[in-house]
């Protein structure tokens, strides 16, 4: 097998029932595992609620390490769309043009860095730069403050040894509240700022509300990013023919970012809180009870794609879940995508080729199902690419 290879652990269990069964901190979690079946639990928030008690519907919960809103993750319609609406704009200027450019210089300066050394952990020393450097520019905040993020390490809740770590939390906590004190002092451009002057039902948003949005912001967009972008560098390093078709047929890269989502799949799961009595693939579920959508499940199903165990770097039909389905799409959706766009076409621009030294594989561990979601590190060397 190769090392960039991420099995499916859910084949299995998805086409004999379509639920798959996990304990979290002695809160079960029914697993829905069919793409079908997924996408429709997940259009259905009034029997699959998310605004259950701050942390619940994360898998691992953040229930003991969280009391804050993610907002607008952890509501339901009509108020999720509300506070969505207040946000949205904000969370599609990675799509302009000036956006591009800056993150674009931003990247080609990091693999520049890289294509220096002898070795580099790409965890560390690359996918984490890349994504505080990228988030400076998210939050229009100064770039000199991607070194404090790249000081915590890439994980927000979870330290070396402890799965969820309340002491690491705080750290993110009192950190968002010194700036949105900092913000109220003196209103900015940035993030903090535009929510501050925000309004809901007629009233400035909260401190609090404020704080939901940026703990979502910080930690929504860390593991996932940090996770596909080490697998994409794996996958390149075995596929060194992909970054050949990168240069040749760029206009196949916004494909390949989307297929490399769909396998990869950063974000294994995420729950609801069953809201009443009821069915999901024919196996009851009680009320007070916790479902999780399985996103790397579903973009697995053979039933909607084909060849599912396989990169096809240009998919034509892609209905991936990778960044979630329904109400609740990813509000970061466009920032990875940019960022994912940008790092295939500075590779295949400027590196010929990357060798894998050594690695240790990241396994989540679900129950009944051990999936490798990334890698814990990864020594490699990136060849420049003689023009």
């Amino acid at each position: 097998m190769q090392k960039s290879e991420l099995p499916d652990p859910f084949e299995e269990i998805r086409l004999k029932s379509g639920v798959g069964e996990m304990n979290d901190q002695d809160d079960p979690v029914k697993m829905v595992l069919r793409h079908k079946d997924v996408r429709k639990t997940a259009h259905n928030y009034k029997t699959f609620t998310s605004a259950a008690v701050p942390g619940r519907i994360v898998v691992p919960s953040e229930v003991n390490i969280r009391k804050t809103r993610q907002i607008p993750f952890e509501l339901d319609p009509p108020i999720h769309g509300v506070y969505r609406a207040i946000v949205e704009p904000w969370f599609k200027r990675p799509l302009q043009a000036d956006y591009a450019e800056k993150l674009t210089a931003q990247i080609n300066a990091l693999v520049e860095e890289t294509l220096e050394k002898d070795k580099v952990e790409v965890i560390e020393e690359f996918a984490l730069i890349l994504q505080s450097r990228a988030l400076t520019l998210l939050l229009n905040i100064p770039y000199e403050e991607a070194s404090t993020w790249i000081s915590w390490g890439t994980h927000v809740f979870r330290s070396e040894d402890t799965a969820l770590d309340g002491d690491k939390a705080n750290i993110l906590y009192d950190y968002i509240d010194k700036q949105i004190e900092k913000a109220i002092k003196n209103p900015g451009e940035d993030l903090y700022s535009m929510l501050l002057a925000s309004e809901f039902d007629g009233k400035k948003l909260t401190g609090e509300e404020v704080k939901g949005v940026m703990v979502l912001t910080f930690a929504g967009g860390r593991d996932t990013i940090i996770n596909v972008v080490t697998n994409a560098i794996t996958y390149l390093s075995e596929h060194q023919e992909s970054l050949e078709r990168f240069r040749k047929e760029p206009e196949i890269i916004g494909k390949a970012v989307e297929e490399m989502i769909r396998y990869f799949s950063p974000l294994t799961q995420m729950g609801r809180v069953v809201t009443e009595d009821t069915f999901v693939c024919e196996h009851a579920v009680k009320a007070d009870t916790r479902v999780s959508l399985c996103w790397a499940s579903a973009n697995r199903d053979a039933a909607v794609f084909e060849n599912p165990n396989e990169i096809v770097i240009d998919r034509k039909i892609n209905p991936h879940v990778g960044f979630g389905f329904s109400h609740h799409n990813c509000l970061g959706a466009s920032h990875a995508r940019q960022i994912m766009k940008v790092l295939l076409s500075a590779l295949a621009e400027n590196v010929a080729s990357i060798e894998v030294f050594d690695f240790k594989e990241n396994i989540e561990d679900l129950g009944e199902f051990k999936r490798k979601v990334g890698y814990d590190y990864i020594n490699a060397k990136f060849n420049r690419l003689t023009k």
